[in-house]
């Protein structure tokens, strides 16, 4: 349950090009950097419900480690895919639907901060999140 929190995106390290071998336009790949993404993880067991509200949307995710389920990328892409548990890492393998490539996405906590890294066709990216206090949450900045 080491996820659990509310997490904010903090910053991100070649997201831009991650996005762009995604085939995501160059509009929303601008607005994506500023999204101001935060996650709420609530693990219970191998049971997860996850929360994803940004500037642009809020997305509610429920899923069970190792059962597939379809999911819908911000920009609207469409995948099937896992999450598993290694160790303290959350791995998962996605398949768009579209072209059947595969998206893979790891979260783990280092240094107190989420790191959730991507890899598409080569291209490597990380979004870095800083956990949320009680008082953060209801105060923004």
């Amino acid at each position: 349950m080491t996820f659990n929190g509310t997490w904010k995106v903090d910053r991100n390290d070649n997201y831009d090009k991650f996005m762009e071998q995604m085939g995501v336009n160059i509009m929303k790949r601008k607005l994506a950097e500023h999204d101001n993404l935060k996650v709420t993880i609530e693990q219970t067991g191998d049971q997860f419900q996850i929360k994803e509200s940004s500037t642009f949307r809020t997305k509610d995710i429920d899923f069970t480690l190792g059962v597939p389920f379809d999911y819908s990328l911000a920009d609207g892409t469409e995948v099937s895919g896992t999450w598993e548990m290694e160790g303290d890492l959350l791995k998962g393998k996605f398949t768009r639907k579209d072209n059947s490539k595969v998206l893979t996405t790891t979260r783990a906590l280092v240094g107190g901060e989420l790191v959730q890294s991507y890899n598409y066709e080569g291209v490597d990216a990380k979004r870095i999140f800083k956990k949320q206090t009680r008082w953060a949450q209801r105060c923004p900045a």
